[in-house]
């Protein structure tokens, strides 16, 4: 192919993201003629944009904030079976023949970051209800942990998720908190910070201290910053914790895969580009 293959990340804000710095050196390392970009994209933008990704020679995307969930009612194609639990989807394929294919390699992302972390949680508190949080409760009820309590500003989503997972994995409790106060930190072995409550400086710090136990694990998703006020009070109180560059890095990693099959795809390559990109913030 005389034309290079574009890949990219779709959502809305992502000037912050640093996929393209892994991918675009995957790409580079594998001799592989391919850019990926970032696509910020408004609402009424994304579905005229997505019926037209073979005219853009566009292969394959990963998606974002705030469009996990609304994609699924976008694409006509196929949902990867791990989608259609979630409910929520991060990656799309564009095969040979121009169909698409919607995938989630979010869940594995946090699970094989957390084998890293050589963490497997059984009392697990969740902040935010999106697309990030199921994929999460995903990975938390296959890793059997005992209870998740779910927390977001939207109580309706919070109760949807709690029905549907206490559906899919009988042998974990899900439950929907009304308040912060009501995730019970001090009786959890992490608290996972799911929503986008901490990108910007300007947003506050939704947990108090005097709700945290010595046992904690906490784990922000966010990774740019790459200390969130939530991690920040997690070191200032000597609690275990990390941001979500590993997760991002796994989830690349998987969704590679799906991209350039059978490529071996290049996870330290792709882990020191994170890295370097990380020392630039």
């Amino acid at each position: 192919m005389s034309k290079g293959r574009v890949y990219g990340l779709v959502g809305n804000p992502i000037q912050h993201s640093l996929s393209p710095l892994m991918h675009n050196a995957a790409f580079s390392f594998l001799k592989i003629k391919a850019k990926y970009k970032l696509f910020p994209l408004e609402r009424k933008e994304l579905k005229p944009f997505l019926n037209n990704l073979k005219k853009r020679n566009i292969c394959g995307l990963n998606i974002t904030i705030p469009y996990k969930e609304e994609v699924l009612h976008l694409v006509d194609g196929y949902l990867s079976s791990a989608v259609r639990v979630i409910s929520a989807a991060n990656t799309l394929i564009v095969d040979k023949s121009g169909k698409l294919k919607l995938c989630n390699t979010d869940y594995l992302g946090f699970t094989e970051h957390l084998k890293e972390l050589k963490i497997a949680p059984k009392r697990a508190a969740i902040i935010g209800a999106g697309g990030a949080a199921r994929a999460v409760c995903f990975a938390l009820g296959k890793m059997k942990a005992q209870q998740v309590d779910i927390y977001d500003i939207d109580k309706f989503r919070s109760l949807a998720i709690m029905e549907r997972f206490n559906k899919i994995f009988p042998n974990t409790r899900f439950l929907a908190a009304q308040n912060i106060e009501g995730l019970k930190l001090r009786e959890k072995d992490i608290l996972i910070n799911a929503s986008s409550v901490g990108m910007k400086e300007a947003d506050p710090l939704l947990v108090d201290q005097s709700q945290l136990s010595p046992g904690l694990f906490v784990y922000d998703l966010i990774y740019n910053p790459a200390r969130t006020k939530l991690l920040k009070l997690a070191e200032e109180n000597g609690l275990a914790h990390s941001n979500g560059l590993g997760m991002l890095l796994y989830q690349g990693v998987e969704a590679f895969d799906l991209w350039i099959s059978p490529a071996k795809t290049p996870v330290e390559v792709m882990r020191k580009a994170l890295e370097k990109g990380v020392k630039k913030l």
